[in-house]
């Protein structure tokens, strides 16, 4: 059994394979955190808290004279505010009378079997029957009546534990949650370091890692999305811990829109992790039986370092969040037109990209913005979701039969969230977006957003979108979503309830996307915002896949998806090859490095494709062939990251291992070329000691590749790869 109960104690263990998780309802009915780690078996941890009489910390009422139980230095598993407690919380609210104090006690709990489910939020589901039990901790503030769940879903053999939080109202009088956090987490000992993948536009998930101050550290986004600038995932780890070695907790939230994640040291050098949905101005009104449902989040430990971490992440997500036909593959390579021709096409220009294509091997293509309204340039036409025939000079049901009768599939782009202020829709419907009254809106690429929690928006944008989808074969559909967002206001929400609506927004997307996704089994999701804007395991419950950054130059993209592995699986990046010299920073690579660069992912071409030369062409069939036979591989495989393109040694290294260790592939990318260069010797992970394996007609036991290494050859020139495929 993954999760067990001493009710003499009240001390609950949760297990995993490699893992284990312990809290307990202490004195006067606190819920007091106790361990998490490796695993340990029958052992109560409780003995590890050393209560002591600590200055300018509290005591509650029921403690009577003893100055040394104080909620202000325990471990807790859930802090509310206005208890005693200083630190971060996890909770709070404004009770009827105004006052700001939450005082929760445990009231009970149940285990069953099986995955909770959340309404209206993604959230891990069971991929068989049995494989995961839940647990669900009952808390209650006597006073006002507030009653808070604390769900608990446990993957014992993925070592993987899943967080979310059940507000609901059972007195009689309105509450009004100000913050309601999936997940706290408190340390007892250790010194950590704090790891975070930060970043902006064209820049994504770039690796840091610092060691924790005394006070708080803090990512977060109030952009309306999970953002550019902040990932909603952290890494804990020991001063030591490295990709193969050392204690490591990964925390990851299934939600796209606003949250912050905190880690604070405190006065007693306790650690605290705190994560959720997060805002300025959060406030959702509960009345009578009413309740609030938090995001989900997600955690692991590894004791064995980073690559194990990223290892069950990428498993748990792979199967057990994404969904439908393409969650396991194979996918199509496709080629987009956007880079190739922007806004100026039409449907025999895109018919000629087809034919090349289908000589190159490329399975799909993808018709980019600018097919809709009167849309030639970004000012216009977003939310006049019709076919623009005449610029077209056909209809979207020939284009795609074209495009059929040259081999290859059809798909294309919305942006469905956005409206323009120059479109019939915002002329007839300017109360659909969102705007304060009286006040000019803040533009933002030229455009404005459509207010997601009206059920009339949602309405009108899933009946156009279902016509077009309905009028084609379309079997692909990238869903963008071009900017920030701010200045929140819904005509539908009273003044009082304007501080739900960022959350609200996200319940009607998720809405939207589930009903979509269900009605279209057989279309192909890709998410996009701005490139990595919303990458994150919200988006990953409706999108397979989701384009990595909108820079798709190969040497930066080493560092993007370098930071992007530590969570997500190579098989979720949307990664293409693009021209030269670069559109968004002008470099020149070669075509080579281009196509290994891109092979982390899923594979295509963002590029005029009818414009590649003799040599060109037969390069891009080559790594177009490639990347089919090693699609397999490189989703199913585990994946290590072995040089890191933050290093100062200017070598990038990663490697993917077949579930069964019968091959690998080895590749390697040079972002600084050096005369006279040292050798540099790279010691290959994963693979079976015993096994002899087979590489450009030299063998290797994989004992040798491990543990004395493969020397690269030496790099010259601008910007060179080679990729390497070991067969046992």
């Amino acid at each position: 059994m993954p999760i067990l109960f001493d009710d003499g104690k009240k001390l609950f263990t949760i297990h995993t394979a490699n893992t284990t998780y312990q809290f307990m309802a202490g004195p006067y009915g606190f819920l007091l955190h106790l361990y998490y780690g490796k695993r340990i078996e029958n052992q109560d941890m409780s003995y590890l808290i050393i209560n002591r009489d600590r200055g300018f910390s509290g005591n509650p009422y029921d403690a009577g004279c003893d100055r040394t139980f104080s909620l202000d230095t325990l471990p807790l598993e859930y802090p509310a505010a206005g208890t005693g407690d200083f630190r971060t919380c996890a909770a709070s609210v404004i009770n009827p009378d105004g006052s700001l104090v939450l005082d929760p006690r445990y009231s009970g709990y149940t285990i069953h079997k099986g995955k909770y489910s959340l309404k209206g939020l993604p959230a891990l589901y069971e991929e068989q029957e049995g494989e995961a039990e839940t647990l669900a901790v009952t808390l209650l503030d006597s006073v006002c009546g507030l009653e808070i769940q604390l769900l608990y879903g446990v993957f014992a053999e993925k070592d993987i534990i899943t967080r979310a939080v059940i507000f609901t109202n059972r007195g009689s009088n309105t509450i009004r949650l100000t913050k309601a956090l999936s997940l706290n987490v408190d340390f007892l000992y250790g010194e950590f370091d704090f790891v975070h993948f930060h970043g902006r536009h064209n820049m994504e998930r770039q690796f840091e890692r610092i060691p924790l101050m005394q006070g708080t550290q803090s990512i977060s986004s109030n952009r309306g999305t999970s953002s550019h600038q902040h990932n909603p995932g952290i890494i804990l780890c020991g001063k030591n811990t490295g990709e193969d070695h050392g204690d490591c907790y990964g925390f990851n939230l299934v939600y796209s829109g606003n949250f912050s994640a905190r880690a604070e040291v405190d006065q007693t050098g306790q650690t605290r992790v705190s994560m959720g949905m997060d805002y300025e101005g959060f406030c959702f009104s509960l009345g009578e039986g009413e309740s609030f449902t938090s995001p989900e989040a997600v955690m692991c430990h590894s004791s064995r370092g980073f690559a194990a971490l990223s290892h069950r992440f990428h498993r748990v997500y792979r199967h057990n969040l994404c969904r439908g036909r393409y969650q396991f593959g194979p996918r199509p390579v496709l080629v987009n037109n956007w880079e190739a021709t922007y806004f100026n096409f039409d449907g025999q220009k895109l018919i000629q990209i087809a034919a090349k294509a289908a000589k190159l091997g490329i399975d799909m293509l993808v018709m980019d913005d600018g097919w809709f309204g009167g849309r030639n340039c970004d000012n216009s036409s977003l939310g006049d979701w019709f076919v623009n025939e005449k610029k077209l000079g056909m209809s979207l049901k020939t284009l795609a039969e074209e495009v059929n009768k040259r081999g290859l599939k059809f798909g294309l782009w919305l942006e469905p969230e956005m409206i323009s202020e120059d479109s019939d829709l915002y002329r007839k419907n300017p109360r659909w977006v969102i705007l304060p009254p009286d006040r000019r809106p803040v533009r933002s690429r030229n455009q404005l957003v459509l207010d997601m929690s009206q059920e009339q928006v949602r309405n009108y944008l899933f009946e156009r979108i279902c016509a077009i989808l309905d009028s084609a074969n379309i079997e692909y559909v990238k869903w963008d979503m071009n900017r920030s967002i701010n200045g929140w206001y819904s005509p539908s929400l009273s003044a009082e309830r304007q501080g739900e609506l960022p959350h609200r927004y996200m319940l009607g997307l998720y809405e939207l996307l589930e009903k979509l996704t269900k009605k279209y089994p057989h279309i192909m999701f890709e998410g996009c915002s701005g490139g990595g804007g919303r990458f994150d395991p919200g988006m990953l419950h409706y999108h397979p896949q989701i384009w990595c950054s909108d820079n798709t130059d190969a040497v930066a993209r080493l560092k993007i998806q370098y930071g992007t592995s530590f969570f997500y699986p190579a098989s979720t990046v949307g990664s293409h090859v693009s021209a030269v010299p670069n559109h968004q920073n002008g470099r020149t690579t070669p075509l080579k490095t281009r196509c290994i660069t891109a092979l982390p992912g899923s594979f295509g071409y963002e590029l005029d494709i009818t414009a590649l030369d003799a040599e060109e062409v037969q390069t891009v069939s080559f790594w177009t062939a490639q990347y089919k036979k090693l699609q397999p591989l490189i989703y199913e495989g585990l994946y290590y990251r072995l040089l890191s393109p933050f290093e100062p040694h200017g070598i990038s290294a990663w490697q993917f291992v077949s579930p069964d260790k019968s091959c690998t592939l080895l590749c390697t990318a040079a972002s600084d070329v050096q005369a006279n260069p040292q050798n540099l010797r790279i010691a290959l992970k994963g693979l079976d000691a015993n096994k002899t394996y087979f590489c450009n007609d030299r063998s290797y036991t994989g004992a040798a590749l491990m543990h004395g290494g493969f020397v690269l050859p030496g790099f010259a020139g601008d910007y060179p790869a080679e990729m390497l495929y070991f067969e046992s």
